[in-house]
């Protein structure tokens, strides 16, 4: 696929995504690509994860269950993007439509206002309970401040690998692109961890995770800070300088970008020492801000959010303009 095909197609699935989303009768009905990507994953963890095997056994057979998994979803996608487009540009929306449901701008938003609607209707406990839908870490270490750090950390994550990313590798490859990046990221999610079980299995998902989603990490931060520039109520020169000095120190080669520079722009504190599950895992500090993150303080980095999500929609514009110039 083309840059002149695939630009218009990624800014068709980011309308009808940022519209629509998913809906939950679809998810009850059929669940979720994600989810059937998901399956497939567990599947072969059980069947090539040997407990009894050697280290290098085990990465060799992660390499190869992860190889799997990219070649089954491209092979998926590339027939349904050929039959789509053997209709005319008319192609472009079902192949959109199929595209949107690798994005999360919606669902993401509507998570992550869930967690400040929590805190200001029920207090800890609401807010404990909605942020745990969303992070890995324990909700019950978590104090109030640390629930809206959680959540406004998660909504500058999850914008990079749910939304930047995928969408940078659909403009770049079509759907069998957005399917390949989607089937590293779960892959990545399920079994990248430094557990005994994956340690090894999962070496190849967790490091080819951080390569594909290395672009779209710098991007996001860049379109957080500009997003910065155009709120009022937000510092851009802030968030570019928490960007410079504080992305390279935090644990995830890629995280820390949109972190440094949602902390910088909101004044904050984000990312530090975390548990997960019973495990204390010690970071920087990313922004030298307040700490004592508030419910309003989810609300200010959604709106930053939005900004981001229609700025990314208007770049994606504008690169269909140059390619068809």
């Amino acid at each position: 696929m083309t840059l002149s095909a695939s630009l218009p197609l990624l800014i068709i699935a980011l309308t009808l995504e940022a519209a629509f989303g998913y809906p939950q009768r679809f998810y009850a009905a059929i669940g979720h690509p994600v989810t059937w990507i998901g399956r497939l994953i567990g599947a072969l963890d059980r069947a090539l994860n040997r407990d009894g095997a050697a280290f290098a056994a085990r990465k060799a057979a992660g390499a190869l269950a992860l190889a799997l998994i990219i070649a089954t979803v491209v092979a998926v996608a590339a027939p349904v993007q050929r039959l789509c487009l053997s209709i005319g540009p008319l192609g472009l929306v079902p192949l959109a439509l199929l595209a949107a449901t690798l994005i999360a701008q919606r669902s993401l938003h509507e998570h992550v206002a869930r967690v400040a609607e929590g805190l200001e209707r029920e207090g800890l406990e609401g807010g404990r309970r909605a942020v745990a839908m969303i992070v890995g870490r324990n909700p019950q270490t978590l104090d109030e401040a640390g629930v809206a750090r959680a959540a406004i950390e998660s909504l500058a994550e999850n914008f990079s690998d749910g939304i930047v990313a995928p969408a940078f590798w659909l403009g770049l490859g079509g759907l069998p692109g957005i399917a390949a990046y989607k089937a590293v990221n779960t892959a990545d999610s399920m079994i990248g961890h430094r557990t005994p079980r994956h340690r090894a299995f999962g070496w190849a998902s967790a490091r080819l995770d951080d390569l594909v989603n290395l672009p779209a990490s710098r991007l996001a931060a860049l379109l957080l800070t500009a997003s910065a520039a155009l709120d009022p109520a937000a510092d851009a020169g802030g968030a570019w300088r928490t960007l410079r000095r504080d992305a390279g120190r935090h644990r995830s080669p890629n995280a820390g970008w949109p972190e440094a520079a949602m902390a910088g722009a909101l004044g904050l504190r984000l990312a530090g020492p975390r548990v997960y599950g019973e495990t204390r895992v010690e970071d920087h500090w990313m922004g030298d801000g307040r700490a004592d993150a508030t419910a309003a303080d989810i609300r200010r980095a959604l709106r930053l959010y939005r900004r981001a999500c229609l700025q990314l929609r208007g770049l994606a514009a504008l690169g269909a303009v140059a390619v068809l110039i």
